[in-house]
C-alpha cells in the first residue's frame, strides 16, 4: 500500500546515478503517398524534425522529469551531435552532467523517419561504433562513477551495447556501490548475466529474458522456473521480465512471484518506453516503495510515455493521472446509478487485469479517520468502489436520528475525494451482496475488526483476494462529532 503524495515527497529528494549510453534521436515525420521511380520505395515528403535525447540520456531526462535529481555518466564523441546531446542535457536543471569525451568515436546518432498519416516508422539510420571503450576511457568513466556514488541513492546502469558498459566499468561500478550498501539497478543487453554479477535488479524484456536463459518464454510459470538459475548466476535480489502490453513479472530469490498487468493505453510510438520503466523503478525504489508499488508506477508510467510520439519523458502530475484516473472526475460521475452501470465498470476493468478493491461504510460526516480508511485502500488496488449504506440501511444501524445527511450528500463527499474510483449506495444492513456481486481482489476495513469481523471475507478468500486491516486514527467518531455538535446547540 502507498500514499501517492508521500511517495512523490519522497522521490524529491532522492539522487539516482545513471550510467549508460548516450545517443541523438532524431525522428523526422511527412507524409508517404507515393513509391519512388528509382527504386521500388516509399518516398517520405519530410514536414517537420525534433531531436531528442535517447538511450540512458532518455533515462535520465525521465528520472529528473519525475522530480528526482540525477547524475549521469556517459560518452560522446567530439563532433556536432556529442554537442547537440551536452547542450540538450544541460538544459535539465535536475541532471549533473559527467560526460567523458572520446575523440576517436562517433556519438551514436539514430534518424527515424515516421509517417504522420499512418503513425509508421518507415525506416532509422544509425550512426555509431558499437565497439568497447578503450582502456583509458573505461578509467575515465570509472573515475567519474567513483566520484559520484557518496551523493547517489541509488545506481542505474543503462546498457545499450554501445561501448561505455563495458565487463570491467560494470564490474567496477557494481562493486563500488556494494561496498557503499547503494542499491544497483540494470537495464540489460549482454545475454551473460553473469558479467552483472551483485547488482540488486536486472530488468530484461522478454526476448532478451529468454536469450540470457536459453528458454522458451510463455507464461508465468516458465518466468518462475528460469529466474531461478539466472538469479543465481547474477547474484541478484530479483529480476523483472518486462512483457510489453502483457505487463511486467518481478521473480525474487525468495521464491516470490508479482506479476503486474500493463495499464491501458493508445499506444502511439513504443520508442524509449523501457527508459520510463527503468526510470521509474530507479526513483520509487530509491524512495524506499516496495516491489509492488514500484512495479505498479513503472507500468502507469509506461502507458503514458507509449501514449506520446517519439522519445517522451513522464512527470509526476502525468503519473498520477494515470495511477488516480478519475481523481478530476466531478463527483456524480463517479456515483454508480445502478447495478448495471456498476457491472459495466466492473466489466472495463477486469478486461484491462485491475484489482478492484472494496470497503464501505455509513461515511455520515466525513472526517480524518474515513479519509485515512479510504486512502489506504485505495493504495491497495487499481481500482476502489466504496459501498454506502443507504439513508433506510442507516438508521436501522445508528437509530432515527441519523443519518445526519441524507444518502445523496453522504455519496457525493465520499466521490470527491481522489482515491475513490465508484460510489455504490446498498439498502441492505451489511454490504453482503454488493461483495458478492462485485468479488473485489481487495476487501479494506478499520482495524478495529478481526479478519474474521469482516463481512464477506469468505467470499474474498474464496476468489483468492485479501482482506487488509486499516489501523484507525483514535479520536475520530462520527458518533462523537454528532453528540459534541447536538450539545453545543443545546
Amino acid at each position: 500500500m502507498f500514499d501517492f503524495d508521500a511517495l512523490s515527497q519522497a522521490i524529491g529528494r532522492q539522487t539516482v546515478l545513471c550510467v549508460g549510453d548516450l545517443m541523438l534521436d532524431e525522428f523526422v515525420y511527412g507524409e508517404v503517398s507515393r513509391i519512388s521511380p528509382e527504386a521500388p520505395a516509399p518516398v517520405i515528403a519530410a514536414q517537420r524534425s525534433e531531436l531528442n535525447v535517447g538511450g540512458a540520456g532518455n533515462v535520465a531526462r525521465n528520472i529528473a522529469s519525475l522530480g528526482a535529481r540525477c547524475i549521469f555518466v556517459g560518452l560522446i564523441g567530439d563532433d556536432a551531435a556529442g554537442s547537440v546531446l551536452k547542450s540538450e542535457l544541460a538544459k535539465e536543471k535536475l541532471i549533473e552532467l559527467a560526460l567523458v569525451i572520446d575523440p576517436a568515436r562517433p556519438t551514436t546518432r539514430k534518424v527515424r523517419f515516421v509517417s504522420e498519416h499512418f503513425s509508421t516508422h518507415m525506416l532509422r539510420a544509425d550512426w555509431e561504433l558499437a565497439a568497447p571503450a578503450s582502456e583509458d576511457i573505461e578509467k575515465k568513466l570509472i573515475d567519474a562513477v567513483v566520484a559520484a556514488l557518496p551523493r547517489a541513492d541509488v545506481v542505474l546502469l543503462s546498457d545499450y551495447a554501445k561501448g561505455v558498459l563495458t565487463a570491467r566499468v560494470i564490474r567496477n561500478v557494481i562493486d563500488a556501490a556494494r561496498k557503499l550498501g547503494k542499491q544497483v539497478i540494470v537495464d540489460p543487453k549482454s545475454a551473460n548475466f553473469a558479467i552483472y554479477r551483485g547488482a540488486t535488479l536486472l530488468t530484461p524484456n522478454r526476448k532478451e529474458f529468454a536469450e540470457a536463459t536459453r528458454r522458451r518464454i510463455q507464461s508465468d510459470d516458465d518466468i518462475a522456473e528460469a529466474s531461478i538459475e539466472a538469479l543465481r548466476t547474477a547474484d541478484a535480489e530479483a529480476v523483472l521480465v518486462t512483457q510489453s502490453e502483457h505487463g511486467m513479472t518481478l521473480a525474487h530469490r525468495d521464491g516470490s512471484l508479482i506479476h503486474v498487468p500493463a495499464q491501458p493505453a493508445k499506444v502511439r510510438d513504443v520508442s524509449g518506453a523501457g527508459d520510463t520503466v527503468v526510470a521509474t523503478l530507479a526513483v520509487t525504489l530509491a524512495a524506499k516503495a516496495d516491489w509492488e508499488t514500484a512495479l505498479r508506477c513503472a507500468t502507469s508510467a509506461a502507458a503514458v510515455a507509449v501514449s506520446k510520439p517519439g522519445t517522451a519523458t513522464v512527470s509526476l502530475a502525468e503519473l498520477r493521472r494515470k495511477i488516480l484516473p478519475h481523481a478530476s472526475l466531478a463527483a456524480e460521475e463517479k456515483i454508480a446509478s445502478s447495478t448495471a452501470d456498476l457491472d459495466a465498470h466492473l466489466a472495463e476493468w477486469h478486461s484491462e487485469g485491475l484489482r478492484v478493491g472494496f470497503t464501505n461504510g455509513c461515511f455520515d460526516i466525513l472526517h480524518p479517520g474515513h479519509v485515512r480508511v479510504v486512502t489506504q485502500a485505495r493504495a491497495a488496488c487499481d481500482r476502489l468502489i466504496v459501498g454506502l449504506n443507504s439513508d433506510a440501511s442507516v438508521r436501522r444501524l445508528k437509530g432515527p436520528e441519523r443519518p445526519v445527511q441524507d444518502e445523496r450528500a453522504r455519496a457525493e463527499v465520499l466521490a470527491a475525494l481522489e482515491a475513490v474510483d465508484l460510489v455504490v449506495i446498498f439498502e441492505q444492513d451489511t454490504p453482503l451482496e454488493l461483495i458478492a456481486r462485485i468479488k473485489p481482489s481487495v476487501l479494506v476495513k478499520g482495524g478495529d475488526y478481526t479478519r474474521e469481523q469482516v463481512v464477506g471475507h469468505e467470499i474474498v478468500a474464496a476468489n483468492g483476494g485479501e482482506v487488509v486491516l486499516v489501523d484507525i486514527l483514535p479520536g475520530h467518531s462520527t458518533t462523537s462529532l454528532v453528540k459534541r455538535a447536538r450539545e453545543n446547540r443545546a
